[in-house]
């Protein structure tokens, strides 16, 4: 008999989680101070400097195009599945979701799930299918941008190409229920392991189908695309205030592969390996690193920090609402 009484239990992997992103943003942070005092804190600040609170204004406005958008797209999502929950819940419940984004591979952000079983008494295996469609048409959207700024970028990317091929090829599995109920099948046979969870993944991949209206994806995929395309954007227009314009297709580029590769390392939010490879990229273009650093630093506030700021507002409210109905 387990000895963990359930609060404790519920406790302990909200703890673990906690450590891990603590540990994740500890070293984040020593390996940005290590960059800055290597570059020069005068450098680094009169860059910084340049930035006006109007352009930062701006750069707020894009990363909220793409949440909105992106929010929109979930409620489209949750009207298609017949959920039957109104437009400014499902707008909350997205947005309330980004509080948890820096769980390790933003697992967290299931937390929506929660709320849509308290509101409609909706069992998980019902409302996965949403999560996986909305996962999956991110990276649809991020990996055809990807290939487009690839094919447009002068220079080129390293690496981008089989990240642009990793997206597609898990967005078009995620997104096709005989080929995910199969791989969930193949991996069950096996390894002869979780027999529950690869059940609950093929009735989750059976709904799937019920998103394969030509109309359903080819909104999904419009909506993601100027989401992504609005952050992209942003990042330039950050370098060109900074001083180096390295064209709207390479921006564009780095800031989806850096996005993609964080994620990829499953840290919580993508922490370490997004702004790695941003820095990184940015310097192969010639950045020096008294621009890169800075130019990494205010573009991840503004966009996942600032997620993660909206979703702390949005996540009590939506509590609240979710323990009322």
């Amino acid at each position: 008999m387990s000895m963990i009484s359930p609060p404790q239990a519920h406790r302990a992997p909200l703890t673990r989680d906690r450590l891990i992103f603590g540990g994740f943003l500890a070293l984040l942070v020593m390996g940005l101070v290590g960059l800055v005092a290597g570059t020069g804190w005068d450098e680094i600040k009169s860059q910084i400097a340049r930035i006006a609170v109007w352009q930062i204004a701006v750069l707020l406005a894009l990363s909220l195009v793409n949440y909105l958008f992106r929010a929109l797209r979930w409620h489209i999502f949750a009207r298609r599945l017949g959920l039957g929950t109104t437009f400014d819940r499902n707008i909350l419940h997205f947005l309330g979701g980004f509080a948890m984004s820096v769980t390790p591979g933003r697992v967290g952000e299931l937390v929506r799930m929660r709320w849509l079983h308290r509101e409609t008494g909706w069992q998980f295996e019902r409302t996965a299918p949403l999560a996986l469609i909305d996962r999956a048409s991110d990276l649809a959207a991020m990996g055809v941008l990807l290939a487009i700024a690839l094919s447009l970028s002068t220079t080129g990317i390293a690496g981008g190409l089989p990240v642009t091929l990793l997206a597609l090829i898990v967005a078009f599995v995620a997104t096709r229920p005989v080929l995910l109920s199969g791989f969930a099948t193949y991996v069950h046979r096996a390894t002869g392991l979780w027999p529950r969870l690869f059940a609950r993944i093929r009735r989750a991949a059976r709904s799937l189908a019920q998103f394969s209206n030509p109309t359903v994806i080819a909104a999904a995929m419009g909506l993601g695309l100027i989401g992504w395309v609005a952050e992209g954007v942003s990042f330039h227009l950050l370098l060109i205030w900074m001083g180096h314009d390295i064209g709207l297709a390479t921006a564009i580029g780095i800031f989806l592969f850096s996005t993609l590769a964080g994620g990829l390392t499953g840290a919580p939010g993508g922490l370490g390996g997004a702004e790695a490879a941003m820095i990184a990229l940015l310097t192969l273009e010639g950045v020096p690193l008294a621009v890169s650093v800075p130019a990494t630093a205010i573009i991840r506030l503004t966009t996942l920090w600032f997620a993660i700021a909206l979703g702390l507002i949005a996540f009590p409210l939506a509590e609240r609402r979710s323990r009322k109905d």
